[in-house]
């Protein structure tokens, strides 16, 4: 686990004593408190809780979509909080990848028109061999001519991973990725996913909430209550969905907005 006194430089992500509350006065709701984490560069990562534990406001204050209200939050050892738009947004272009269980391609666009766009968007001449060996690897070289909507979920789906690896980024960040396929689908992209890490050294982090899809990271971490409360390593699904049954209970049993950052698992 990263710690705010660990300056270890191989994590491509860390966040430290990041803090995001929502809203103001008696409507305030406090979505991240004080999370201090780190990712490895060239792994894959899992992010999971209980509703409202504060995953999807994490990745996205660690992607630059959001900024958090304290606390700093660096990539490639590049604080975000010290870039100003255009310093983010050329972040966001060169060095991160997203996707989204939304799906987000453009209708008018055949899927190679959507895998280039954000080149076509940086001003970046499509690297011919790059987009093929992206193509290739996400399995859509029949398909590269047709259009969105004579696609199906999963095709889609990796249309969006081939999207966000054309740039070669050094971290991807996707948010519930397979929540919209069926089980044999899912199954594909996570092991894309997976391969993405291990064969192209990114680094991959995952909101999910799926003990299953957990399974296919190296690492495992929890946030309850806007907290980062505990990790797996090398992850099985039954010992994640372990770990979710007892979260689940102990946030039940604390009641809403109650800390369980100290609960031992």
């Amino acid at each position: 686990m990263y710690t705010k006194q660990d300056s270890t430089p191989q994590f491509a992500v860390r966040l430290d004593a990041v803090t995001k509350t929502y809203g103001s006065g008696e409507n305030a709701v406090a979505a991240l408190r004080g999370v201090s984490v780190g990712f490895a560069a060239g792994t894959f990562t899992a992010v999971m809780g209980p509703s409202g534990s504060g995953k999807s406001t994490m990745l996205y204050c660690a992607a630059g979509l959001d900024q958090p209200d304290s606390g700093t939050v660096t990539i490639g050892g590049q604080d975000l909080g010290a870039l100003d738009e255009t310093g983010l947004t050329k972040m966001r272009r060169d060095r991160i990848g997203f996707i989204f269980q939304q799906f987000n391609l453009l209708p008018a666009l055949t899927a190679l028109q959507n895998i280039e766009l954000p080149l076509r968007l940086a001003g970046r001449p499509a690297d011919k061999d790059v987009v093929a060996m992206v193509i290739n690897r996400v399995g859509l070289a029949s398909r590269v001519k047709h259009l969105p909507g004579k696609l199906s979920g999963g095709q889609q789906q990796r249309v969006a991973i081939a999207r966000a690896l054309v740039t070669r980024p050094e971290v991807v960040f996707a948010d519930e990725p397979t929540g919209a396929l069926d089980t044999g689908t899912a199954a594909e992209v996570l092991a894309l996913l997976r391969e993405s890490a291990t064969v192209l050294n990114q680094t991959i982090v995952m909101v999910t909430h799926d003990p299953v899809a957990a399974s296919y990271a190296d690492r495992v971490v929890f946030l309850a209550d806007g907290q980062f409360v505990a990790e797996i390593h090398q992850p099985t699904a039954d010992r994640v969905a372990e770990r979710m049954t007892r979260l689940d209970a102990r946030v039940t049993n604390n009641g809403p907005g109650m800390n369980v950052a100290g609960a031992r698992f």
